[in-house]
């Protein structure tokens, strides 16, 4: 009878086991698997290795930016300025650049250093001001917007150069099977692998979740809460510089370059997993996010639906997954 049992035990395992590291996948994981299935059933194309290359190239800046953006939800905070900054550094870049190739490095040196000041402005109004996150980034947005609109007058004008904009739009060619691996693929692989350490891999990053997860604990094991959280809004700043770049690429001049990437970025972390109050959060589920929100929208135009149609959409989805999120944590609380 014994020797049954313990037969039984050892066959169940192995399915155990797996169902166990099934339910270790992130869930977006699973929803990305399934999303890819009903493209490539509504246009079998996609499912052509060029074509999917050509979607990661175009996913590219949500993923950057949304990395960024989850630094700052970890640690209990919102940046809502991203998107204004990204405008901002693709007309800055086309103002100043002129389309002149010599002028592209240092051009490339002061957005960065943009991106450092406007995350310095809004990590310091929020914890030294105690302004709440929400105001000081919703009020960086608008400065953004406004010097933009003021200095362009509402037309952008000069050009991109050619060597600002391969970032963005070329990349390795005669690779076999692929025919190109564009370089934005490979530096969103080189950003993830930089944020995973930092975040999942760091004395740095351990604080990020430790102040997320509660401000007072956090300051009362030695945790410097202030300098944290405004480390994470320069990094979000920084990745939206980075994703500026790759969206010139391959979208060029525009004054509303990076309109909507803020909430888009926003809902690719909460569809992650991640908690709005902090705490919680993984790069890598953070890229699986994005693709499965720009998968979502490549099917809503495979479908023929209007842009309306789709912020709806990423609205309703975010209420969702929020709701989800809240919800695994009360029950694993």
């Amino acid at each position: 009878m014994s020797t049954t049992v313990t037969v039984a035990q050892e066959e169940t395992t192995p399915g155990r086991d797996r169902w166990r590291r099934l339910r270790a996948v992130p869930p977006i994981w699973l929803v990305l698997v399934v999303l890819l299935a009903v493209v490539i059933w509504r246009d079998p194309s996609f499912a052509a290795p060029p074509s999917l290359m050509a979607f990661l190239k175009r996913s590219a800046p949500l993923m950057v930016v949304a990395l960024g953006q989850l630094f700052v939800i970890v640690g209990g905070e919102f940046d809502l300025s991203v998107g204004a900054l990204m405008t901002a550094c693709v007309v800055i870049a086309a103002r100043l650049g002129e389309g002149v190739p010599g002028r592209t490095w240092w051009v490339i040196a002061l957005l960065l250093l943009l991106g450092v000041l406007v995350g310095l402005v809004n990590g310091l109004v929020t914890t030294v001001l105690r302004v709440p996150s929400f105001i000081t980034t919703l009020g960086s947005m608008l400065v953004l917007n406004g010097a933009v609109f003021l200095w362009t007058g509402g037309s952008p004008t000069g050009a991109l150069a050619p060597n600002l904009r391969v970032f963005g739009r070329s990349g390795i060619t005669g690779v076999p099977v692929f025919d190109q691996i564009p370089w934005s693929v490979l530096i969103v692989l080189v950003v993830t692998v930089a944020t995973t350490i930092l975040l999942h891999h760091s004395r740095f990053g351990h604080q990020v979740f430790a102040v997320g997860g509660g401000v007072q604990a956090a300051a009362l094991s030695g945790v410097g809460v202030r300098r944290v959280r405004t480390a994470t809004f320069v990094v979000s700043a920084l990745c939206a510089v980075v994703a500026a770049v790759l969206l010139a690429g391959f979208a060029g001049l525009s004054k509303e370059a990076g309109s909507g990437y803020e909430f888009q970025a926003i809902t690719t972390v909460v569809l992650a997993g991640a908690v709005l109050g902090g705490g919680r959060g993984s790069t890598t589920a953070t890229v699986g996010g994005a693709l499965t929100l720009q998968l979502l929208f490549t099917l809503l135009n495979l479908f023929g639906f209007a842009k309306p149609l789709r912020d709806s959409v990423e609205g309703v989805l975010i209420i969702a997954a929020g709701a989800y999120t809240a919800y695994r944590s009360r029950r694993s609380g």
